[in-house]
């Protein structure tokens, strides 16, 4: 019985293997699979004929899957699993007693009786597992090195006047840099962390009809108290110290299903200095509301402030082309400056061609006067429109976090592209040149002072996600220029000299692929920054899976797909694009101590799939084959386009991990210094293992003065502290839901350093959704 187990078991592998690895062959695959498939079916038979010469059979075949892991992947364990699991399992199987027996009966005078020697297949699998403990404790993938720990500015506060224990802005000052200075909590004792108090505002998830919650938020801190926002667009205040509510409201956004996105990054805080401390709306919140709302609230009491534009509210839907409900709104906190309060907007990828505007708008912060308006698709003209007119309908956006340099006069805009995202005919010379780069304006007149653009016609989403991070770098003589620091998706970190977008460290045009669908066309070459987290090309052997089956399932899709490597256009056929839509780098930036003028980061590796649909062939909007194909329909354009994360069979990336890093570098002369493994599988699988695997995140960090970076993020749902100069890690927290969001230091009266992170899940990775504030500090360390 065992016996006809056995043959019918390898028999079933070895013919699911021969047929997919014949498959791969004509793909121009490896030939491995087929192989295998072949030794697993001569195995069932020698089986089936009870020769003892199995086992030697067998150990050779053993012996070469290990040396073709080897030589395609090296001593990588979660490479060489998936490739030697199921070999080794069932040559262990084979060695087991039961089975050597069935070997040494006679059968057809073949057998001698005696048990058949087990040397060959024992050595071959002990020579096997040492192997894969060998690759345990290797990584392969890792940079290891440290950040320079000297201080290299001569003016690293730049004229910042917030007070060290405050978090005034979105990236605590207008330059972005999530540096706070404090150092009470440092690389010696932040392990001790504890927290301090958790705070639930109360807006979780309320209803099927919206696709998601996103809680991306950082909270300011101003004085005793902390200025948030909730998916559902409420503002809240609470206190500092104790984390006990203060005042909330409700604009009532309502549900709406056409929502890409149901969230709300953060409030913009303003101080009237021309006001007394007794008047109403001396200090103010401004709240972006998801139905394209801008709200001047108290900062005191949370009451509307209602000189401001419509009886406190601010429709931001006006002058638009086209108004359907839920397409367009700011999901990022708008930037005060000059006694303006300046504003973008997100518009719904891929529903249509028919959608708002990406213009950039500066009111008067007191009365809500449109004061100027930046379109990009009509870009000289930034005299306020007059009544009846319109902005450019689909102008690229921005829906990501502005910065500022008050001294030069100038806002810096991290644009996106005009959507449909993956269909580039018919755009306009303005979009052409504005689409997916960081532009300056005059904070005056709105005026463009230079643009940078980071990808030539954009067909991948590649949009400029993260907030511009502004910092003086020096050189070797101790002169300062000042420069900003912009993450992408596809990797590259553009150090500017902000002045004038020219490249601090150098960019470079490189070829790209072309095959694009004949009404299209690519960009001959593509911009590349000698500081880059690019990955690597993707091959075969970088195809993933827990066991051989899932492997060669998703070695047959990745030949299946149109790929060329970074910037492989969308097709009829299915494209591969890596890396994916999600990005390098996303809307949690990187942070920036400008005083050692480096940089912590975390940079994310999954690909995606994009396969566009003739109109002819896309089923209807809602259905479930829409849903199934992952359809974005693009109204009004030819075609739709189908996309997503590239996965196996069961779920899982079909590209090896790891997919999510830390990583340091060095902003003088652009060297990455270390990068390691970020982020378990804890939250990943039905098991709660704690395996460092490197897994994908969303979200932000944030580092201090005492030299420790913070970061939530990864899909594991932990916030962890980190050495900023070796990137280890010294701590971790278990938070009680997901924490996509970048995290904050204050401290309070009492000279307490607190470290808080929101923790509400992201909608589009999966993670548990909440509605948790959570702050720590070190225990018993009250002044």
């Amino acid at each position: 019985m065992v016996n006809l187990l056995s043959v019918v078991v390898f028999a079933l592998i070895g013919a699911v293997l021969a047929a997919g690895g014949a498959w791969l062959i004509v793909l121009g695959g490896s030939w491995y699979y087929a192989i295998a498939g072949i030794a697993f079916l001569v195995t069932s038979w020698l089986l089936h004929r009870r020769k003892p010469l199995v086992l030697w059979f067998y150990a050779i075949f053993l012996i070469g899957t290990l040396i073709w892991a080897m030589w395609e992947v090296g001593l990588d364990w979660w490479q060489l699993a998936p490739r030697g699991g199921v070999p080794v399992l069932l040559g262990l199987w084979l060695l087991t007693p039961w089975v050597r027996r069935g070997l040494a009966s006679p059968s057809n005078g073949a057998a001698t009786g005696k048990v058949p020697s087990t040397i060959g297949l024992s050595m071959a699998v002990v020579i096997t597992i040492v192997a894969a403990v060998a690759s345990m404790v290797s990584d392969s993938t890792a940079i290891n090195g440290r950040l320079n720990d000297k201080v290299m500015a001569q003016n690293p506060d730049m004229g910042n006047k917030i007070p060290a224990g405050d978090w005034h802005q979105y990236g605590r000052t207008q330059y972005g840099q999530r540096y706070s200075p404090l150092d009470q909590i440092n690389v010696e004792n932040v392990a001790d962390l504890r927290e301090a108090w958790r705070y639930e505002t109360g807006d979780v998830r309320q209803s099927e009809d919206v696709p998601e919650t996103t809680y991306q938020v950082t909270p300011l801190k101003v004085g005793d108290t902390l200025y948030l926002c909730t998916p559902h667009s409420w503002a809240v205040a609470i206190d500092a110290k104790t984390g006990k509510e203060k005042w909330k409201f409700d604009p009532k956004v309502g549900m709406n299903s056409d929502r890409q996105h149901q969230t709300c990054r953060g409030v913009t805080y303003y101080a009237d200095q021309n006001a007394t401390a007794d008047d109403h709306c001396a200090e103010r919140v401004y709240l972006p509301t998801s139905d394209a709302r801008l709200i001047a609230l108290d900062a005191k009491d949370g009451s509307v402030c209602e000189s401001f534009a419509d009886n406190g509210t601010l429709h931001l839907e006006q002058n638009m082309p086209h108004k359907p409900s839920g397409y367009y709104y700011s999901t990022s906190p708008p930037v005060a400056v000059d006694g303006k309060i300046i504003i973008g907007g997100a518009v719904n990828d891929n529903y249509s061609t028919k959608e708002q505007s990406g213009v950039i708008r500066a009111f008067d912060i007191h009365t809500g006067e449109l004061l100027w308006n930046w379109d990009s698709g009509n870009p000289t003209e930034t005299e306020p429109l007059k009544e009846g007119e319109k902005y450019t309908t689909n102008s690229p956006n921005s829906w990501s976090v502005f910065s500022v340099d008050e001294e030069l006069g100038m806002v810096y805009i991290p644009l996106g592209n005009q959507v449909p995202d993956q269909l580039g005919m018919n755009r306009s010379e303005n979009v052409e040149k504005f689409s997916s780069s960081i532009v300056a304006l005059s904070v005056k007149t709105g005026q463009v002072q230079w643009v940078r653009q980071t990808v030539h016609h954009d067909l991948w989403d590649m949009d400029v996600p993260a907030q511009p991070v502004l910092i003086n770098i020096s050189d070797e003589m101790g002169n300062e220029t000042p420069a900003l620091v912009g993450p992408t998706k596809q990797g590259d970190i553009y150090v500017l000299d902000r002045r004038t977008g020219e490249p601090l460290i150098k960019v470079r045009e490189k070829a790209a692929p072309g095959g694009a669908i004949p009404e299209d066309h690519t960009a001959p070459t593509q911009p590349v920054s000698d500081l880059t987290f690019m990955p690597e090309k993707l091959t075969g052997h970088d195809m993933w899976g827990i066991t051989l089956f899932d492997q060669l399932a998703c070695r047959i899709a990745f030949h299946q797909l149109n790929y060329e490597g970074r910037y492989t256009p969308p097709s009829l056929q299915g494209s591969l694009i890596y890396p994916g839509n999600f990005g390098t780098f996303n809307w949690g930036s990187v942070a920036v101590d400008p005083k050692r003028q480096v940089m912590f980061g975390m940079p994310t590796y999954l690909a995606f799939t994009s396969k566009l649909i003739p109109r002819d062939e896309v089923p209807p909007q809602g259905s479930k084959k829409a849903s199934e194909m992952g359809i974005n329909q693009n109204e009004g354009a030819p075609y739709a386009v189908s996309m997503g994360p590239f996965l196996s069979p069961i779920g899982v990336p079909c590209q090896a991990p790891p997919w999510g890093y830390v990583a340091g570098a060095d902003l003088r002369d652009g060297k990455i210094a270390y990068k390691h493994k970020n982020g378990t599988v804890y939250d990943m699988t039905p098991l709660p293992l704690k395996i460092k695997l490197g897994v994908p995140g969303i979200g932000g960090p944030m580092i201090t003065g005492g030299g420790v970076a913070f970061l939530g993020a990864a899909v594991d749902d932990f916030f962890r502290a980190y050495d900023l100069t070796t990137g280890k890690q010294l701590w971790e927290a278990r938070l009680p839901a997901g924490g996509q969001s970048t995290p904050m230091t204050y401290t309070t009266d009492d000279g307490t350093q607190y470290v808080v992170i929101v923790a509400g899940g992201h909608g589009s990775i999966g993670t548990k959704p909440g509605d948790y504030v959570m702050a720590y500090k070190l225990p018993g360390n009250t002044k």
